[in-house]
């Protein structure tokens, strides 16, 4: 049984989708089990899961950067671990409890750039008007 609370997961699941707010042409959708990003609705990148068949974390995968997978889980395996299915691509795992907002906000806007035509990236730098985060932020 998983060590946290249906509270905690609600709390946890909003920090994210606060999180995930204001990227440009991001959606949601259920995929392996439970909510997930889109950029386009076609690239995923991030996946929030609960207890993923059993394993009793609350966490997301997410893309990282080439050569940080390996780097982070090693500098924080506490935090930090390879995930099933997509850890073969360098995505990441990440503990969410004890987690705070801006950590996870930096988090995801790093997957999301990762997955991002350049054109996406460029409108989440220049803080256009079709993206709340640099003025929320």
């Amino acid at each position: 049984m998983a060590g946290y609370t249906a509270r905690q997961v609600e709390d946890t699941l909003a920090m994210l989708r606060s999180a995930v707010a204001g990227l440009p042409e991001v959606s949601e959708r259920p995929s392996h089990g439970g909510p997930a990003w889109f950029v386009r609705a076609k690239k995923c990148f991030v996946m929030f899961l609960d207890d993923h068949h059993g394993d009793g974390r609350l966490a997301i995968w997410c893309a990282a950067p080439v050569g940080v997978q390996a780097d982070v889980i090693e500098a924080e395996p506490d935090r930090f671990f390879l995930p099933p299915y997509v850890g073969h691509r360098g995505w990441l795992g990440v503990l969410l409890l004890g987690s705070d907002q801006a950590e996870l906000d930096a988090i995801v806007e790093e997957a999301y750039r990762c997955v991002a035509p350049v054109t996406l990236v460029r409108r989440l730098d220049s803080g256009g008007p079709e993206t709340a985060r640099s003025a929320t932020r």
